[in-house]
């Protein structure tokens, strides 16, 4: 009798265990299936978002994906450290354009410190196979590449990467990182070369509005002041990129962005790049501006006209110094 209830006991048991475990199975499955499901609904979102942004884009000048240029020689990162080369580019129509805007981008994946390095166009400096040149006559005779060579040579800092904008798809551009406009406080009103006539105020401004604020340069401050708000913009652009609604977004603007953008970044690379941006761990931006104020003087040079003449010297010391956390 006692071995009768035991195994009756045991049987119980035993279809308890069973019936636990199909439901172990069960919920497994489910999970797996709504993952499953996840990550298709995810991968046609990001693909129509895609296609979305391409269609804005479709005139970009880079929508064919070539270059006229040497193939860019820049070495691999150091230690987690990468430097990149930002240019903007505004051809209009030109083959051999110069370029507005020459910015080293500096991050350290370690410590997580970004910088940002303004180079002025028009320093006089050496530029390997051509002399004493403005700084973005590089691009001119040898795209990114010469630009490369040309800062290596005058400042001994290796870069990495390289990305040209073309500033016709910067207000596109802008316009899906920040639909709502970033907000700047105009220092006076700005009308000659940018096609428009901004009031001075604190105001919000979208795409043209912002690119016309950018490039603005007929004024006292001419590049110098050109610089600083293109300096300003990035890094309120970084806070956009940085909010939370601008995680959904990426797909859109990465297909807004590749016709209008040249680079040799890697798909790897740009991953671990927009992690952190996005997840909120890429600390403060600091900033530098080349020359520093007191070391250099304007000069006219025959076949070349005004530059910047720098001492060479000191700029390369607070390159390096800025660079390097010291």
């Amino acid at each position: 009798m006692r071995t009768s209830l035991k195994k009756k006991a045991g049987d119980r048991n035993v279809e308890r265990t069973r019936r636990k475990r199909r439901r172990r199975v069960r919920w497994g499955r489910v999970f797996f299936a709504l993952l499953f499901l996840f990550m298709i609904v995810g991968g046609i979102y990001s693909y129509f978002q895609y296609k979305q942004g391409l269609s804005m884009a479709s005139d970009g000048k880079f929508a064919d994906d070539g270059t006229t240029f040497e193939q860019f020689q820049g070495s691999l990162p150091n230690n987690g450290e990468v430097n990149m080369l930002l240019l903007g580019s505004d051809s209009r129509g030109e083959k051999h354009s110069r370029t507005d805007s020459i910015l080293i981008a500096h991050y350290d994946s370690k410590s997580k410190h970004p910088k940002i390095v303004s180079l002025m166009r028009d320093m006089y400096v050496d530029i390997p196979g051509h002399g004493k040149q403005k700084l973005n006559a590089a691009y001119a005779f040898g795209g990114p590449e010469l630009l490369r060579k040309t800062i290596k040579q005058n400042f001994d800092i290796d870069i990495n990467y390289y990305a040209v904008v073309d500033f016709e798809g910067f207000s596109k551009i802008v316009d899906t990182i920040a639909p709502d406009g970033i907000e700047v406080t105009v220092p006076h009103d700005m009308s000659s070369g940018i096609g428009m006539t901004l009031h001075k105020g604190t105001q919000v401004l979208h795409g043209e509005q912002l690119l016309g604020y950018v490039r603005f340069r007929h004024d006292n401050m001419s590049d110098f002041g050109r610089v600083q708000r293109q300096q300003e913009v990035v890094l309120k652009l970084k806070d956009e990129v940085a909010s939370l609604n601008s995680v959904f977004k990426i797909p859109k603007l990465l297909g807004v962005m590749d016709p209008y953008i040249d680079t040799n970044l890697d798909t790897k690379s740009m991953m671990l790049l927009a992690k952190d941006v996005v997840t909120g761990n890429m600390k403060d931006v600091q900033s530098l501006r080349l020359p520093l104020d007191g070391s250099f003087e304007n000069k006219t040079y025959s076949g070349v006209g005004m530059v910047l003449d720098i001492d060479l010297d000191k700029n390369k010391e607070a390159l390096q110094e800025f660079l390097n956390d010291k």
